[in-house]
């Protein structure tokens, strides 16, 4: 995460339709559900380490995920970029792995960073998202979707949220407006309550049907409340992934753990125990295992159920 110190559905021009049949909605999340997103994390954290843009370690971060996603039925390509920090030119990478539907040409965009910064292992900011991400690609693998599911694991968040901004300045009007949504997620570790955010009003339905399966698989998933004036409840800040694609109108939603009802009540300080964990030598699996015992392996299985079912129960047509 770059970071610094009533529900509302879509109408007008399409209808957006969650459904769930009677058996559907009262079934349990899957028990085992994060088991595979966890190994991925020990891979990331502890196998390459921190992963800081264009350090080496990045470089293999992007290799392991280029990897693991060829073992996944979806198309996959690596998008380069260059950047100036602080007066130096710097280069990363996106990668894109794209999930066909043969039905349409509308798409949905989950993405998360794979980089991190040099201090600790980086296991909650952001291998926690990878993981869950790189399952759900594989749960979804032979599901047959009536969109295509475009993953992003972009390059250099931590640097200005460089990956996602290159992505989102390349999209061609007419892939902007065939995009439903931008899923993003960024640390879902170590914070105190799981949320998920989306934008004002009718912008806010995503989040809106990820509460809904939520509440009917008993996951104790919530949204900002709202207690600081600066970040009205339901939404979030500009800091992670998520703010390029809103800045080109385009519907989000994002999955993050941390506590809304702490310190500046911003979202920043993620525990009542240790405060905030990212970018600090805490962020790796022993310590939060340590310090918070289930925490990790809860986090990834409710994320992993919350965002496997919200990629199946999303339909959107045309009135």
């Amino acid at each position: 995460m770059l970071k610094v110190a009533g529900k509302a559905f879509l109408a007008g021009a399409f209808t957006i339709t969650a459904f769930f049949s009677a058996g559907h909605a009262e079934a349990a999340p899957k028990k085992f559900a994060g088991d595979l997103a966890y190994q991925h994390i020990v891979e990331l954290t502890e196998e390459i380490g921190p992963r800081v843009a264009g350090s080496d370690n990045e470089k293999k971060a992007r290799e392991y995920i280029k990897k693991e996603l060829s073992n996944i039925d979806v198309t996959t390509e690596i998008q380069p970029f260059n950047y100036t920090r602080r007066g130096a030119e710097k280069n990363s990478a996106n990668i894109i792995g794209v999930k066909d539907s043969p039905k349409t040409e509308k798409q949905i965009i989950v993405g998360a960073h794979y980089d991190s910064v040099s201090t600790g292992k980086g296991a909650d900011d952001n291998a926690s998202s990878v993981g869950v991400i790189l399952e759900t690609a594989k749960a979804l693998e032979k599901r047959s979707l009536p969109y295509d599911i475009k993953f992003i694991f972009f390059g250099a968040e931590e640097e200005g949220l460089q990956g996602s901004t290159f992505y989102a300045k390349n999209m061609s009007k007419q892939e902007v407006d065939q995009t439903i949504g931008m899923i993003n997620l960024d640390s879902l570790l170590a914070g105190d309550q799981i949320y998920v955010y989306g934008g004002s009003g009718e912008a806010g339905w995503i989040r809106d049907l990820a509460l809904d399966i939520a509440e009917k698989r008993k996951i104790p998933l919530q949204t900002n409340p709202g207690l600081n004036p600066e970040f009205p409840a339901g939404t979030t800040g500009d800091w992670s992934d998520h703010a390029p694609f809103e800045n080109l109108g385009i519907t989000i939603a994002y999955l993050e753990a941390t506590n809304w009802e702490i310190g500046a009540m911003d979202g920043y300080d993620q525990t009542v125990k240790h405060g905030g964990i990212w970018h600090t030598q805490n962020d790796n699996l022993d310590f939060l295992e340590r310090e918070f015992p289930g925490r990790t392996k809860e986090h990834l299985n409710q994320f992993t159920n919350i965002l496997t079912e919200l990629l199946t129960e999303i339909k959107k047509e045309a009135k």
